[in-house]
C-alpha cells in the first residue's frame, strides 16, 4: 500500500458542496421547516495515523458516498443531520487523532448517531509498526502523536488511545499487505450495494503461517494437516489457484471431511453473527507458507460459502510471497 500519512483540513468535505457518484436512491430533500430527519447510513472511518485512512475515505467517494475529513466528533451528528435535511443518504468521515481527546468524544457520538435513528458502522483501518515505520520514514513526517519521542513511541501511544474504538468496530482493515487496488476491492465487497448493504460479507484469506497471523481474523483454520504439495516436484511452482494443485489439496483423504465439517460450523455460526448484527466475516485459512494448501482450501470455502448465500471474496495475503 503506498498510502502515507493523514492529512486533510479539519470539516472540509474532499467532494466540495455536491455528493460524488451516483446518487440514484437518494429522495427528495425535506420542508426546511421540518425539524424530522430521515436516517442516513454513516461510516466512521478510524484507525491509525499511516494506515489508510484517506486512501479508505476515497475508495467510498468513488463509491457514491459523501465524504468529510478530519471532522471533530462533536460535528458528526450535527454534520449527518444537515446532510439528511438535504439529499444526502450515505455519509462517511474520517476521525482520527488530530481531533485532541478524540476517541471517548467519538464513542459517545456514534452512540448519539445511533439514538437519533441513524445507521452508523465504524471502520477500524490499521497496519503493523514496521508498516507504519516504513510509511512515515518514506514521507518524512511526524506522528501526530510523536512529541519529543520517537515514531515508535507516537504509533504505541495511538494504539493504546484507539483500544476501545477499535473493539466496538465494525470492520477491520489491515493495510499492511494491500496495494490501493485491493484495498479497493476489500472496501467495494464491503460498501458497493448501491446503499443496500447485505446482512453478512465474508472474506476468505489464505496466508501463511510463517510470515504471522492475520490481525483481522475473526476465525482460523491450519491446512497444514494435508500433504503439502511443496513436496511433490511438478506442484512446487504452482499455486492453490492452479487446477493441479487444487485437485491435489482437495483431493485428499481428509479434505473433504474436513470441508463439509467445517462448512456445518459456518452454518451454525452465521445465524448467531446476524443475530448480533455483526456484517463482516474473516475467515482465515493458513498453512506454512500461504501458497498451496490455504490458497486452495480459501478459494473452496468461498465458493460454499457463496453457495449459502453469503457475498464472499477469497483474497490471499501471502501469494507469490515466497
Amino acid at each position: 500500500m503506498t498510502a502515507g500519512t493523514e492529512a486533510g483540513t479539519p470539516g472540509v468535505a474532499r467532494a466540495g458542496a455536491a455528493p460524488v457518484g451516483p446518487q440514484d436512491d437518494v429522495s427528495p430533500a425535506l420542508d426546511p421547516a421540518s425539524t424530522e430527519t430521515p436516517p442516513l447510513e454513516v461510516v466512521v472511518v478510524t484507525g491509525l495515523s499511516g494506515a489508510g485512512k484517506n486512501s479508505a475515505g476515497r475508495v467510498l467517494e468513488d463509491l457514491g458516498w459523501f465524504v468529510v475529513d478530519n471532522l471533530p466528533p462533536a460535528l458528526l451528528l450535527p454534520m449527518v443531520e444537515l446532510g439528511a435535511r438535504g439529499d444526502l443518504r450515505r455519509f462517511a468521515a474520517v476521525v482520527d487523532v488530530r481531533s485532541r481527546a478524540f476517541s471517548s468524544d467519538l464513542e459517545e457520538a456514534i452512540r448519539l448517531l445511533s439514538a437519533a435513528g441513524h445507521r452508523p458502522r465504524v471502520m477500524y483501518v490499521h497496519a503493523r509498526d514496521e508498516v507504519l515505520v516504513r510509511r512515515y520514514e518514506s514521507n518524512r513526517r511526524e506522528h501526530p502523536l510523536q512529541g519529543n519521542g520517537t515514531l515508535t513511541d507516537g504509533i504505541t501511544e495511538e494504539r493504546a488511545l484507539l483500544t476501545g474504538i477499535a473493539g466496538e468496530a465494525d470492520l477491520w482493515v489491515d493495510t499492511s499487505d494491500l496495494n490501493v487496488h485491493q484495498l479497493r476491492a476489500t472496501l467495494e465487497n464491503a460498501f458497493a450495494r448501491d446503499g443496500r448493504t447485505p446482512p453478512l460479507t465474508a472474506t476468505v484469506m489464505s496466508f501463511g503461517f510463517k510470515y504471522g497471523l492475520p490481525l483481522d481474523a475473526d476465525l482460523v483454520v491450519d491446512a497444514r494437516f494435508l500433504p503439502n504439495p511443496h513436496w511433490v516436484p511438478e506442484l512446487r511452482e504452482h499455486t492453490g489457484r492452479d487446477a493441479d494443485v487444487r485437485d491435489y489439496v482437495l483431493g485428499q483423504e481428509d479434505a473433504g471431511d474436513f470441508l463439509d465439517r467445517y462448512t456445518e460450523v459456518l452454518r451454525l455460526l452465521l445465524p448467531g453473527y446476524r443475530r448480533e448484527g455483526k456484517r463482516y466475516l474473516t475467515l482465515a485459512v493458513g498453512c506454512t507458507g500461504g501458497k498451496h494448501r490455504s490458497v486452495a482450501i480459501a478459494e473452496e470455502f468461498a465458493r460454499r460459502l457463496h453457495a449459502e448465500g453469503i457475498a464472499a471474496v477469497a483474497r490471499h495475503r501471502d501469494l507469490g510471497r515466497e
